[in-house]
């Protein structure tokens, strides 16, 4: 338990309302969709809903080095050939930006309208911020910004909650773009971006392993698009690169007629994506059989194996199971639970899935295979990338449209799809 002072802001409660502030009728507000600013970067474009909204808030969070400034710092140099924009860093100098942008820029020649400023004093930022007047500003990071009137230091929760709504109210005020980089730290301190959330409009997280290439930059709110919408990146020598396929990006490696894999069709957000879900089993030599999941939720693998050994008749009680979604992805959706039973399942018999085959459905308790949200989408996505064969939920819509050259299995119990699914 750590104690901090907070010290209120001095006359908040005698403030009167003001015209700005005034309530107005629906009806006498003037305009339409907010206008957006293009960004350059498309999948950065499409986690946004199409662009930057002017006057918006956008928290941008992720674990230390994983590419939230080096993502930041791509889009500042692409916007600032049109736009007016300001990257204030409290952790890097001016210098060392310099060295960073140089790096990434594919011309010699710096952007004319990119302003960088070295400051942590939060009163001093908004000052530079209302003289220079910026279509976008990027804070990196709201943990090294302080307020002078708080005593607590820098990173501590009451400073960021307070810069962040000072921030806010800016933006809000002043009509600038505002991007805000929160740390995530090893032990998940509470200083992060979840004090942030309800503060701002948009909230990302740019997400991936540190073993693998791939980076991905989720939304989890926002009030301008779509919610869990995502995209895909690459970590390369230049930066993040856009990877415009990631379902083929996804399985760029995989063997074919090999035992213990199968293609699930998931979504992410309103993106389909093509996965590979990757099943090993094997005689346990200890008392007690080992469960190991990687990029699945634990708990969903505990139940396809119980659904399997009790609804399937495959005896799996002795047996140690691994399962692993290929490129470092995490999936949570249940439309998942198929294909990581037919990956089971296939390296148990040591029979390979048949290669033109990709799966969707949610398992339940009674083996049954039930129905999930997008299938036509999840099918042209199918389709798209060569597979002749899916096999869906039997309880699916009829009018729902099937591209040409696929074929499509429906099954209602999971005994029904095993039969289906081997060579």
């Amino acid at each position: 338990m750590v104690a901090e002072t907070i010290t209120p802001r001095m006359g908040t409660s005698s403030k009167r309302s003001t015209g700005s502030s005034a309530p107005r009728r629906l009806s006498e507000i003037e305009g339409d969709e907010e206008e957006r600013i293009p960004l350059a970067i498309g999948e950065f474009s499409r986690v946004l809903g199409g662009g930057i909204v002017p006057g918006s808030v956008v928290l941008i969070g992720g674990d230390p080095g994983i590419g939230k400034s080096t993502l930041l710092l791509q889009m500042v140099l692409s916007l600032a050939r049109t736009d007016e924009v300001l990257y204030i860093s409290g952790e890097e100098s001016e210098l060392q930006l310099k060295a960073r942008s140089n790096r990434r820029m594919a011309e010699g020649k710096s952007p004319e309208k990119l302003f960088l400023l070295t400051e942590t004093d939060l009163e001093l930022i908004i000052d530079h911020i209302q003289q220079l007047g910026p279509s976008i500003v990027i804070i990196d990071s709201i943990q090294t910004t302080r307020v002078a009137e708080i005593e607590s230091g820098a990173g501590s929760i009451s400073q960021v909650r307070e810069s962040a709504s000072r921030l806010q109210s800016l933006a809000k005020s002043s009509g600038i773009a505002i991007f805000i980089v929160g740390h995530v730290t090893k032990e998940g301190a509470i200083a992060g971006p979840k004090v942030l959330e309800h503060i701002v409009d948009t909230v990302l997280y740019l997400e991936g392993d540190a073993f693998h290439a791939f980076r991905l930059l989720r939304s989890v709110k926002n009030r301008f698009g779509a919610t869990s919408e995502v995209g895909v990146f690459e970590m390369g020598s230049l930066g993040l690169v856009e990877v415009s396929n990631p379902s083929e990006a996804f399985l760029a490696e995989r063997v074919l007629h090999s035992p213990g894999s199968a293609i699930a069709v998931t979504m992410e957000g309103t993106r389909p994506l093509l996965v590979e879900v990757q099943g090993l089993t094997n005689p346990t030599t200890f008392g007690n059989p080992r469960r190991t999941a990687n990029g699945v939720d634990f708990n969903r693998l505990l139940l396809t194996v119980a659904v399997l050994t009790r609804r399937a008749g495959i005896r799996l009680s002795d047996q140690d199971i691994f399962v692993n979604i290929i490129g470092g992805l995490q999936v949570s959706e249940p439309a998942l639970d198929l294909a990581m039973a037919i990956a089971i399942a296939s390296s148990f018999r040591d029979r390979p899935v048949d290669t033109g085959l990709a799966f969707v459905g949610e398992i339940g308790l009674s083996g049954e295979v039930r129905t999930v949200p997008q299938i036509p989408s999840r099918l042209r996505e199918a389709a798209k990338l060569g597979f002749k064969r899916v096999i869906v939920p039997g309880r699916r819509k009829k009018e729902e449209g099937i591209p040409q050259g696929l074929e499509v299995i429906e099954v209602r119990t999971i005994r029904a799809a095993l039969e289906k699914a081997f060579l």
